[in-house]
């Protein structure tokens, strides 16, 4: 059975009590990592700077504390993957849906299924709904 990593064990930690339910659920069956949960002002800025993310500081879901966000990938990590990416956001989507937890992905961020409709993906993020 897979487990998490000390690393994405800490980092999950740094998040929302359902976003840990949520994943160490998704870890019993499907080997995944968590990139990042939690993120500080500093860290949000560097990555909207980069362009790989749409929000300033303050305004992130990563950037509450809880964080009420997280970026997880199926691991091993392989970025030009995008199939398994997709499969593995089916997956959680699942697993949320079978523990009542609302979530929003990077994959669908209007929540439609339509996928074509993206004009900014960010498929390792998913989100609490409304919280």
């Amino acid at each position: 059975m897979p487990q998490f990593s000390n690393r994405s064990a800490e980092r999950l930690a740094t998040c929302h009590a359902d976003l840990q339910r949520l994943f160490n659920e998704v870890i019993k069956k499907y080997d995944c990592t968590i990139l990042e949960g939690h993120r500080s002002n500093e860290r949000q800025e560097e990555l909207y700077y980069q362009g790989k993310s749409k929000l300033r500081a303050g305004f992130s879901k990563h950037n509450e504390n809880p964080s009420i966000a997280v970026d997880v990938a199926p691991y091993p990590i392989n970025w030009n993957d995008r199939i398994r990416f997709y499969h593995f956001v089916g997956y959680v989507k699942g697993v949320a849906d079978q523990l009542g937890i609302e979530i929003r992905c990077g994959a669908d961020w209007d929540g439609d299924n339509d996928l074509h409709d993206q004009t900014f993906f960010d498929l390792p993020h998913f989100e609490l709904k409304g919280v």
